[in-house]
């Protein structure tokens, strides 16, 4: 366990500079909460089961979906950037959203075989409208997918500078 623990926190971190300065440049969010667990499964694991570019892009994806869907029936002009008042129409309003959302994504990444539980931060980050706009919700997905695709071609790179046998991307 206690193998490559520099390796891993520069690697995280390099991944995340990655969308951090996409972010910067764009002024759209490429790095959100969820995002940071994400970087860190992947360099923790590097080649492991749930690194997958299906596995960590559709988590997200179905996460994503599922928040905007229950945030748009639910919550929908209601965020949480403050705390609710007790007992409000609101905060049962988020609540709903949230447990709503949260039941969904887990169904779809079990259904579909796409484990990856940062993404049930992400449905969160969108029903509790912290970033609850389609486009936000595609400018997630598409920092997810930036993500993974840098770390499969770091990868690639690495196996074929080593000289393993395992020199093409990584498994979808």
């Amino acid at each position: 366990m206690r193998r490559h623990r520099v390796g891993t926190s520069l690697y995280a971190g390099v991944l995340f500079v990655v969308l951090g300065t996409l972010a910067w440049a764009s002024g759209q969010p490429f790095i959100f909460p969820s995002l940071g667990p994400s970087a860190f499964i992947l360099a923790f694991q590097r080649d492991g089961d749930r690194t997958g570019l299906g596995s960590v892009v559709v988590s997200h994806l179905i996460g994503g979906v599922a928040g905007l869907l229950a945030y748009s029936l639910l919550a929908g002009g209601v965020s949480l950037v403050a705390d609710p008042t007790a007992f409000s129409m609101a905060g049962l309003r988020l609540v709903a959203s949230a447990t709503l959302s949260l039941v969904v994504t887990s169904w779809g990444m079990i259904a579909t075989d796409t484990v990856h539980a940062p993404a049930c931060a992400t449905t969160l980050i969108v029903s509790l409208g912290l970033l609850s706009t389609p486009l936000q919700v595609a400018v997630i997905v598409v920092g997810v997918g930036v993500l993974v695709a840098f770390h499969a071609l770091v990868l690639s790179a690495y196996h074929r500078a080593i000289g393993s046998s395992r020199a093409g991307p990584v498994d979808v």
